[in-house]
């Protein structure tokens, strides 16, 4: 019985750090049960999916597609308090406005949001936008985008090095590498989404194929521009594995054009 009250507590904290949804007062946080919770990041991503998925599906029996994505994509900002737009929008206003590491690093701990960040924002999140309107299932496709998207960022946790300040930054609980242990149930969690891919087997393969590209370059991307990683740059991550997703399902799932 311990067990499972150890697991359900790391699996709020879970839920507690990447969503705005309440978890019991009697959860016990600390640096290292957050890092130990790094296992169930993926299955977070199934818990947005999943609310994000009923959310479109209900909204769209009442308005058309693309009134019913935009209104689900406000639920999902809502759900998650744009924690990983936040990330996207800090890595490229500090890769885009610094020079050396240690700029890129100080420009990303500024609250501002500058141009290249507001910039990524609008792209990411019209490209959301455009391609859940266009395609055949978007209920589908956020409920298998979700939990895989997280699985790259998870990965980065457990091989790269983390580069930021740990005493102001808001990932300092994630600064230790994760447990191979943790990293492989992420994976094999966020992994089951292949599952929902239609029949077609090539499908699957196709999804997995492009977050091996997106983490490859990714991974080589960060060691190259800050030495690792950072909360920001694996928020930035998530959210173009993501996208990447939603335009590998257009060929797979159709398109409504």
């Amino acid at each position: 019985m311990n067990a499972l009250r150890q697991q359900l507590n790391l699996w709020w904290i879970a839920v507690a750090f990447f969503t705005r949804i309440p978890v019991p007062s009697s959860v016990e946080f600390s640096q290292a049960n957050l890092n130990r919770a790094s296992r169930y990041f993926s299955a977070v991503g199934w818990l947005i999916g999943l609310i994000c998925g009923a959310v479109l599906w209900a909204l769209m029996l009442v308005f058309p597609q693309d009134v019913a994505v935009l209104l689900a994509m406000i639920v999902s900002l809502l759900l998650t308090g744009c924690f990983h737009e936040d990330g996207l929008a800090d890595t490229c206003d500090g890769l885009g406005g610094g020079w050396t590491t240690e700029q890129k690093l100080r420009i990303m701990k500024d609250s501002r949001v500058g141009t290249y960040g507001a910039a990524a924002l609008w792209v990411s999140l019209t490209l959301k936008f455009v391609l859940l309107s266009q395609l055949l299932e978007p209920v589908l496709a956020l409920i298998i985008a979700h939990p895989l998207s997280r699985i790259i960022p998870t990965l980065f946790i457990a091989v790269m090095p983390y580069v930021s300040d740990s005493d102001t930054s808001k990932a300092k609980p994630l600064a230790e590498s994760g447990s191979w242990v943790d990293t492989a149930i992420a994976v094999g969690i966020g992994s089951c989404a292949l599952l929902l891919v239609p029949e077609d087997s090539s499908g699957a393969v196709m999804l997995l194929a492009v977050l091996l590209v997106v983490g490859v370059l990714s991974f080589l991307f960060l060691k190259k521009q800050l030495g690792g990683f950072t909360g920001d740059a694996l928020g930035a991550v998530q959210q173009v594995s993501e996208l990447a997703l939603y335009l590998a399902m257009i060929p797979i799932i159709g398109s409504v054009g």
